[in-house]
C-alpha cells in the first residue's frame, strides 16, 4: 500500500478546499503550511515516508505564495541528501482568473519536484474544449501538467466550479493509482 501526501498553503480557503478534494481522491494525508510558511517535524517525516507528494499553492502575482516558497526553500535540507529522490510528485494551483498565470506556478512546482529527483504525474485527461463544454465539465480549463482551478476571489470556496473540483478528485485518484504501481 502506498502513501500519498498533499502539502499545501491556502491564503483564503480556496486552495485548502481543493487540497481536501485531491486528498479524498488519493486517500492522502493532508499537510497545511502555516501562515508563517512552516510545517512540523512530524509533517516533514510524513513527506519523507510518502511514495507520492502533491504540492498545492495559490498563484499570487504569477507564482506560488511566499509561504509555499518558504517551505520549498526549507526542503533544500532534504534535497542535499537526495531524500525525496524517485518519489512521484504532482501539483495544483488556484487563482481568481481563468488563466491567472497558474501554468507558471505549476512549472515552478514541477521544477521543484525535478530538483528533488522526483517523477511528475501529469493530469492525464483530455480538455473539455468543445462548443458545448461548460465550467461543470472535468478539465474545463484544459490543463495537462496538473490541476488548474479558478476560484472567484469575491466568494468563498463554495463558489469553486464543480468541474474544477471533479478534476481535482480525479487527479488525486490518478496519483494514488500510479503511486501504488510505483511503490511495488
Amino acid at each position: 500500500m502506498s502513501q500519498v501526501s498533499v502539502i499545501f498553503h491556502s491564503g483564503y480557503g480556496h486552495t485548502k478546499k481543493v487540497a481536501e478534494i485531491i486528498a479524498e481522491g488519493a486517500g492522502a494525508k493532508l499537510i497545511e503550511i502555516s501562515s508563517e510558511g512552516e510545517i512540523s517535524d512530524a509533517d516533514w517525516q510524513t513527506l519523507s515516508d510518502s511514495d507520492a507528494i502533491i504540492f498545492g499553492t495559490p498563484t499570487y502575482m504569477g507564482g506560488p505564495s511566499w509561504q509555499f516558497k518558504k517551505f520549498a526553500d526549507a526542503s533544500s535540507k532534504i534535497w542535499f541528501n537526495s531524500g525525496w529522490s524517485d518519489k512521484l510528485f504532482g501539483g495544483f494551483s488556484v487563482s481568481g482568473s481563468l488563466n491567472g498565470d497558474k501554468q507558471i506556478t505549476l512549472t515552478y512546482l514541477q521544477t521543484l519536484a525535478a530538483q528533488h529527483g522526483g517523477l511528475w504525474v501529469s493530469l492525464g485527461m483530455l480538455p473539455a474544449n468543445t462548443s458545448t463544454s461548460t465550467r461543470e465539465d472535468i478539465n474545463n480549463l484544459g490543463g495537462s501538467t496538473g490541476v488548474l482551478v479558478q476560484a472567484p476571489p469575491d466568494a468563498g470556496a463554495e463558489a469553486i466550479p464543480k468541474g474544477d473540483l471533479n478534476t481535482a478528485k480525479a487527479y488525486g485518484e490518478r496519483v494514488a493509482k500510479l503511486a501504488s504501481k510505483w511503490a511495488k
